[in-house]
């Protein structure tokens, strides 16, 4: 039975609410993760290592999806929320205590098991927000398409700016004074955004039970995968190679010259989110999607799939047969991670409506769980693959691995049209 004597909220202000919610802690995330990845690797730690203390964070990630579909139906959406952003001041305060005198293993274990609480917080966080926006959206209009991809743009735009941040803050204060900032500030917004949180987003379900965590729609299990491959492609390059890349190319040793390399790389990575964000909320308009049938945004999927598989391996040709690093071919890597950041934005954003789209209201937080599960084992593949490829074979190989992941979200994104001829 559902708990259903709460009212139900206005939907612009309870997406408003939410949306400020998923803005802080994507904010957050941003700089968490380039303060953790410019410390160690100024530290001296290696490309797998730095990939090491990332990994939890997305093992994390999937184990969360799994269960958090029921949690939401159990507790209900806005449980779930805030303890999204609870389990994240309480990762910052953690990372406090790490100790420069630790060995490299222990330092290893600690920011891993650190970086593991903050990947259950980030997909509590989303899963939430997503699954809000299903339920609050008015039916049958495409007030869908463009909420989804206004809530999902502007969270990227704000992780962007969160990359840039962590970076500054690394580069002016400090590690430990900024994770210290952060917690504060995250902890104020918590605050804020559960006193003008509307009541009654949504109902909770008492009896819901832990079952059916995998959906029976093949279109849902399909997506997932493409959307596995999907992230794999970007994080393969974005976690570790083309950071470490870049700062081997800027950096001279100095501390001056450590400092200048985390505002350029923060900088560039910031640029191309905050650019991805964008993108992701103008893709109705670039798709012409309103009034479009399923089967068109089904299609639209599977082009600009395609469209995306090719850029990575020109690029990954292109840095093997430069040979060593040069400044005309840091800048033809970072316009052709641009070019791959607008296709791979109108990726992101079809799935995202497909997504919520192909689900119905009393599955959504399920089967957005298992999809975003889906995500977050990309990005675990992605992590892993970008130290090790990168590692064994540099920049090219990283690149040529990334083109190999977006073809297995194109071949898998294809199969969805099977389900529309039928």
């Amino acid at each position: 039975m559902s708990d259903a004597s709460q009212p139900a909220p206005k939907p612009l202000r309870a997406y408003a609410a939410v949306t400020a919610a998923y803005w802080a802690f994507m904010l957050s995330d941003g700089a968490l993760r380039m303060l953790v990845l410019l410390h160690f690797n100024a530290l001296g730690f290696t490309p797998i290592q730095l990939a090491y203390l990332f990994l939890l964070y997305e093992l994390a990630g999937i184990i969360t999806n799994l269960a958090a579909g029921w949690i939401a139906a159990r507790f209900g959406l806005t449980s779930t929320l805030y303890a999204g952003l609870f389990l994240q001041i309480g990762a910052l305060v953690a990372l406090t205590g790490l100790d420069p005198a630790w060995s490299v293993a222990a330092s290893v274990t600690f920011v891993m098991v650190v970086q593991g609480v903050s990947g259950i917080a980030k997909d509590l966080a989303k899963m939430s927000s997503k699954s809000a926006v299903k339920v609050l959206a008015p039916k049958g209009d495409g007030t869908l398409f463009r909420w989804v991809a206004a809530l999902t743009g502007s969270k990227n735009a704000v992780k962007g700016l969160g990359f840039f941040l962590g970076a500054a803050l690394l580069a002016v204060a400090g590690f430990h004074a900024a994770v210290w900032g952060m917690a504060g500030v995250l902890m104020a917004i918590l605050i804020a955004v559960a006193l003008f949180m509307p009541e009654g987003l949504p109902a909770r379900d008492k009896d819901a039970k832990f079952t059916g965590w995998r959906s029976t729609d093949p279109r849902i299990n399909r997506l997932s995968l493409a959307r596995m491959f999907l992230f794999g492609a970007r994080d393969v390059w974005f976690v570790v190679g083309v950071p470490i890349y870049f700062q081997m190319v800027l950096s001279d040793g100095t501390p001056e010259g450590r400092r200048w390399a985390f505002f350029m790389i923060g900088g560039f990575l910031a640029l191309w989110i905050i650019a991805y964000g964008a993108v992701q909320a103008a893709s109705p308009q670039i798709l012409r999607a309103k009034g479009e049938p399923e089967s068109a945004i089904v299609a639209s999927a599977i082009r600009w799939a395609g469209l995306l598989v090719p850029i990575p391996f020109a690029l990954a040709l292109l840095a093997y047969f430069a040979g060593a690093p040069a400044p005309w071919l840091s800048l033809s890597i970072v316009a052709g991670l641009l070019l791959f950041g607008y296709v791979f934005a109108v990726n992101s954003s079809v799935h995202s409506y497909l997504i919520l789209a192909f689900t119905n209201d009393d599955r959504v937080t399920r089967d957005i769980g298992f999809y975003y599960m889906s995500n977050a084992a990309g990005r675990l593949l992605g992590t892993l693959l970008s130290g090790v490829s990168f590692q064994v074979g540099g920049l090219p190989l990283c690149l040529a691995t990334a083109g190999l992941m977006a073809a297995g979200s194109w071949i898998s994104v294809r199969r969805l049209a099977v389900n529309q001829s039928k």
